[in-house]
């Protein structure tokens, strides 16, 4: 099993690369293998669909999915929300049935309006959502301050190990013969007449 983790900051190896790497290590304790993709670099560079491209790629060959954004005005950083709407609206079909994860890094406020920004994807795409045990984010304003910050690091370490178990009880799902739901054809009410 694998998992992808996607980094949508601005900086490779700031506090949300920090904190998505707590999760990597739980679920690489539990032989699950992880790759840190750094979507929100490449999308300051105008890299976006080659992006797109490369995680797209990947979709088939991963179980499980978890998105990093720090907080920029209280909301998700402008990088990922550009790979994200780009990501679902290429990639959905990939995506569906895929838990899935949102963590947030911020100095102070923003956490909680930027997971659920970007918890609607998953919602979307008739993901499972996979919890900690209180709000996925992490605190500090780089990423020694946000190692110092033991509520959000053991959130972290609990994201990992509950995606861990998630993965682990589908895929016994799948072995026992319990199959994923089948996609039906969406119906769109328009509300304007």
């Amino acid at each position: 099993m694998k998992v992808l983790l996607i980094n949508g900051s601005r900086r490779d190896d700031g506090c949300t690369y920090t904190a998505l790497s707590e999760i990597a290590k739980e679920l690489n304790a539990r032989n699950i293998d992880t790759e840190i993709y750094n979507a929100g670099s490449m999308v300051l560079k105008g890299q976006v669909n080659d992006a797109v491209r490369e995680v797209k790629e990947k979709l088939g060959q991963i179980d499980g999915i978890v998105i990093g954004s720090p907080v920029y005005y209280a909301s998700p950083s402008g990088e990922i929300m550009m790979f994200l709407d780009r990501l679902f609206g290429a990639a959905e079909a990939e995506l569906r049935f895929k838990p899935a994860a949102t963590i947030a890094s911020a100095r102070r406020a923003g956490t909680t309006a930027t997971l659920d920004v970007l918890n609607k994807y998953f919602l979307y795409a008739e993901m499972p959502l996979v919890a900690s045990r209180y709000w996925n984010m992490v605190h500090g304003s780089k990423p020694e301050d946000v190692a110092k910050d033991q509520e959000g690091i053991q959130i972290m370490q609990k994201l990992g190990k509950n995606m861990a178990w998630v993965l682990e009880s589908i895929e016994a799902g799948k072995k026992s013969g319990v199959n994923q739901p089948e996609s039906e054809e969406r119906i769109f009410t328009n509300f304007i007449r």
